[in-house]
């Protein structure tokens, strides 16, 4: 199937429709660029140089270059295998990010001034939280799951208030609620565990549906069968119907996990030393706010691009299951 995919690809990069297709796309993108909040009369001035500077028929030129350029780029990626491709591809966006943030002027030493400090201090403490919500998170999920499933009216019922009302709420408000609303009944908590508590029971709604999707994805015939052979509820669920239903939960599981890592910034408004408490934190009395903003920015892709990797491989080893 791979093997088909990637040979149409490679047709279809060869057409001359396509090629046209997207030459014309590309050079509308940047000649609507290159023409935006420029007036009629600067447009007409016939200077060719620097686009901010260059009449129409500069303007012109320039996208027309851009989009050639584009075109013959992805005609002879095409002649690449699958795998020269991504890499390729990838090779080149990172170059023309690295371009982006270059426009910015950014002062390099200063990023590796602080850059031990953010990893030592900011991010051992969103792992930490991601870490420790995730595995609360997984727990609540587990037991919600399963009363959502039950015949037992007040069981369903606790359970589907309970995914309704924290699927329902801002995660920022959930954080403000645990953290100012329970000290007004006596229970006062510390930030970082109100952190915790507010991304757990928020996180544990979605991937209560995501168990309760993966559970109802095996057939009724095992939960009869492990009857037959004496099994209680709980033996059955954690010896048959839970490792049946991995491979179904893991992929929408891992992304929960990388959307939960970038949720815990919002933990900095309690004043958490996580990642984007301390870009601000140490951006604004220099007023470096874009190195440390772009610093941070670049460690939570890493962490993110290391989970998605962990998720790939943890699909393909429970995918064996199911080869014969």
């Amino acid at each position: 199937m791979l093997y088909q995919d990637t040979v149409e690809s490679e047709v279809l990069v060869h057409k001359p429709w396509f090629v046209a297709s997207v030459f014309a796309a590309v050079f509308a993108v940047f000649l609507m660029f290159n023409l935006s909040g420029t007036s009629f009369g600067e447009l007409m001035r016939p200077v060719v140089g620097d686009p901010a500077q260059s009449g129409v028929y500069g303007r012109f030129a320039i996208a027309f270059v851009i989009a050639v350029i584009f075109s013959i780029n992805i005609v002879l990626i095409g002649f690449v295998p699958l795998k020269g491709q991504i890499g390729i591809v990838w090779v080149e966006l990172l170059l023309l990010f690295l371009a982006f943030f270059s426009a910015f002027d950014l002062s390099l030493p200063f990023i590796s001034e602080n850059l031990p400090y953010l990893i030592t201090q900011g991010v051992v403490t969103t792992i930490y939280v991601s870490a420790s919500s995730l595995m609360f998170a997984s727990l609540i999920a587990i037991v919600a799951a399963v009363a959502k499933l039950s015949s037992n009216g007040f069981a369903y019922a606790t359970a589907s208030f309970y995914t309704s009302f924290f699927r329902g709420l801002p995660l920022l408000m959930q954080i403000y609620l645990i953290y100012l609303g329970l000290p007004q009944l006596g229970i006062v908590i510390d930030a970082v565990p109100s952190g915790i508590l507010a991304l757990s029971l928020c996180v544990g709604a979605y991937m209560t549906e995501i168990f309760r999707g993966g559970i109802q994805s095996i057939d009724r015939g095992q939960w009869e069968a492990s009857r037959s052979m004496g099994f209680g509820f709980g033996l059955t669920m954690r010896r048959i119907i839970l490792p049946q239903a991995l491979p179904v939960i893991i992929p929408p599981m891992g992304n929960t996990f990388i959307s939960m890592l970038k949720d815990s910034s919002l933990v900095s408004v309690l004043g958490v030393w996580e990642l984007t408490f301390l870009a601000r934190t140490i951006g604004q009395p220099t007023f470096h706010h874009m190195e440390m903003l772009i610093t941070a920015s670049v460690i939570y892709w890493i962490m993110s691009a290391c989970l998605e990797v962990a998720q790939s491989r943890l699909e393909r080893h429970f995918a064996r299951s199911k080869v014969r």
